[in-house]
């Protein structure tokens, strides 16, 4: 499970522009969107990137559960995505 140590605001309140920090490096956010709405919630994702080396990922969640449900993941080739475990996150 990650570990969340700071929070200048809630989840669902980050949008394109933002910052996250993942094990204390900073990334910039390009998109908040609903992934699949599942009825009573809602599946969530944040695009976000490296500046130094344009790398993509993306934060997963679920609305209604969001520090138990967020999930990082890594592009790593046009479409698949690798799920990665970061120490820590702050936003």
């Amino acid at each position: 499970m990650v570990k969340i140590i700071k929070q200048s605001k809630t989840l669902p309140k980050l949008k394109e522009g933002g910052k996250i920090f993942i094990n204390g490096k900073e990334m910039k956010i390009d998109k908040h969107y609903l992934f699949l709405d599942h009825g009573s919630t809602k599946e969530m994702i944040i695009d976000f990137f490296n500046p130094e080396n344009d790398r993509e990922y993306q934060l997963r969640y679920f609305d209604d559960q969001i520090e138990s449900s967020i999930e990082i993941y890594e592009l790593v080739s046009d479409f698949q995505y690798v799920k990665r475990a970061p120490k820590t996150i702050e936003w």
